[in-house]
């Protein structure tokens, strides 16, 4: 992976990580070639944040993955395929989960197969609007069996469209 002379990553190597950690496409999904975006780097020269106009896409963290923001979320959400690092609620969990609070297994509705313990994932109303992101606190499988426990740990709500 070829670097910038700073050792530090350059948006190619960024797309790369994305495409990796979320599958392919998601990487120009996030970061488009023809976008510009202001990353913030640490004093190292580190990536830390990615923004767009409309907002953080991303963080990227110690661990060499990235943490979604809102606009992060909502370009996945046009990029993958449903129901990929998706958990689905319904109009009872909607509110809450736009208020930022977590997501329950007793209110998923579908979630994502590939969904990990620690993976970063959308979480979105069934009739798919974007709702939230957040980190899966549980596998897909353990999401889909479990009537208690929470799914995921919600970072940021998506404000309801008026």
């Amino acid at each position: 992976m070829s670097e910038s002379p700073d050792g530090s990553a350059g948006l190619p190597q960024l797309r790369t990580i994305a495409d990796y950690q979320f599958g392919a496409g998601a990487g120009t999904a996030l970061f488009p070639p023809a976008e510009s975006l202001t990353v913030k780097r640490t004093s190292s020269g580190r990536p830390q944040q990615i923004h767009a106009d409309d907002g953080r896409i991303v963080s990227f963290g110690t661990d060499g993955r990235f943490t979604l923001g809102l606009e992060g979320g909502r370009r996945l959400d046009d990029a993958l395929a449903e129901p990929a690092y998706r958990v689905v609620v319904d109009d009872e969990s909607e509110p809450f989960v736009r208020d930022e609070k977590n997501v329950f297994t007793k209110f998923v509705l579908a979630v994502g197969d590939e969904i990990r313990p620690g993976d970063e994932v959308l979480v979105v109303h069934e009739r798919g609007e974007l709702l939230a992101v957040g980190t899966a606190r549980l596998d897909a499988d353990a999401i889909r069996d479990f009537e208690t426990g929470m799914a995921v740990n919600v970072r940021e709500g998506a404000p309801a469209e008026t």
